[in-house]
């Protein structure tokens, strides 16, 4: 993944992911795939028309599926996906939806 987005970012991938990438990896991932975020990183930091406007975050000793709640065990977060990614799509339709979109009626 990281081969394609340095390769097409300028090309108009880019601007098609602005604000969308996410991306939660456990330092210690059990798999190793916390040393291919680093690189992912190092070229999203420096993204530019457009910066790629998301996150990365890292779980201190976490392992595989870690899933970017720094504040309970991997094994109960697990059970609160909905808590912790529900406001975040919320908040991204918001800025995403266009002009006059209803953003009321189907909160509850």
């Amino acid at each position: 993944l990281g081969y394609i987005l340095r390769r097409d970012w300028s090309k108009g991938l880019g601007k098609k992911l602005e604000g969308k990438l996410s991306i939660y990896v456990g330092d210690m991932d059990n798999y190793y795939l916390n040393n291919a975020v680093y690189l992912v990183e190092e070229f999203l930091k420096i993204t530019r028309d457009p910066a790629y406007g998301g996150e990365v975050t890292y779980g201190d000793r976490a392992e595989h599926c870690w899933n970017g709640d720094p504040t309970r065990p991997n094994a109960i977060s697990r059970l609160r996906y909905h808590q912790m990614f529900a406001p975040k799509i919320v908040e991204r339709i918001e800025k995403s939806a266009p002009p006059g979109a209803d953003l009321k009626s189907w909160r509850y």
